[in-house]
């Protein structure tokens, strides 16, 4: 799991539920918008796929995910909007990547700019920090499975990598091959939390103390502009800070 997805599950444990609930159906439903152009069948179109699963682990009710799917697929009127990538890098030297869903890019593009400036980072081309992340499909499964039998059905099902980091397991895949694993763990009793794709960093940039605070406090702001949708990182901050700054 990378850090930006640790420090935002510790958010919602530490109380921040209902307000990060509200702005977590919001993004999802725009995700679900601009996934189902690609096609309203997610057994074909992976990326609604991937929308779906997000939708039903934070509990979006049926009738809004297929709402936002017959919007986005054209069915119903609904608002368009344009993906959007910005990259660049946050405080302590740390590659950010924003991925955006907006009706007004110049306003979203503005804004985003702005964040970096005040924050002490700089906004840069697309492709300046890119190169520092692989595109993977994750599986996160509870630490409660026995590691040796879990590895050997990971090997099985064609997973490219599997750690463990604290209460779970992750398990990294080529993108395509996400869901067929997914079931594929299912089917021998193994539960799985989460399922995503995530941009997965090569390398990371270790942080403590007040750096570690204020790249958090920055990326806790930027998470909260209404048009970003997720947000990549570099950093590796050990959990027990994050815990401590999240407090």
């Amino acid at each position: 799991m990378s850090g930006h997805s640790k420090w935002h599950n510790i958010r919602v444990k530490k109380g921040k539920m209902d307000s990060i609930r509200g702005k977590t159906f919001s993004k999802i439903t725009k995700e679900l918008m601009v996934a189902a152009r690609g096609g309203s069948n997610p057994e074909i179109n992976n990326r609604l796929r991937v929308a779906i699963e997000k939708a039903k682990e934070v509990n979006m009710p049926a009738e809004n995910i297929e709402r936002a799917i017959k919007k986005g697929s054209g069915e119903l009127e609904g608002v368009s909007y344009d993906e959007v990538f910005y990259e660049g890098y946050g405080p302590s030297g740390v590659a950010i990547m924003v991925e955006a869903l907006t009706d007004n890019k110049n306003r979203t593009t503005a804004e985003i700019r702005s964040l970096f400036s005040k924050y002490g980072g700089s906004l840069g081309e697309n492709g300046c920090v890119s190169w520092i992340f692989d595109k993977k499909g994750v599986i996160q499964v509870p630490g409660s499975f026995d590691e040796d039998k879990l590895m050997e059905l990971v090997i099985e099902c064609g997973a490219e990598d599997m750690i463990k980091e604290n209460e779970y397991y992750t398990i990294f895949t080529i993108p395509q091959d996400l869901f067929e694993i997914k079931n594929t763990l299912e089917k021998n009793s193994v539960k799985t939390e989460s399922v995503q794709v995530d941009m997965v960093p090569k390398n990371t940039i270790k942080l403590t103390g007040d750096k570690a605070v204020k790249l958090l406090k920055f990326l806790d702001i930027l998470e909260e502009q209404d048009d970003v949708q997720n947000i990549y990182s570099n950093f590796d901050i050990d959990e027990e800070e994050i815990k401590l700054i999240a407090s």
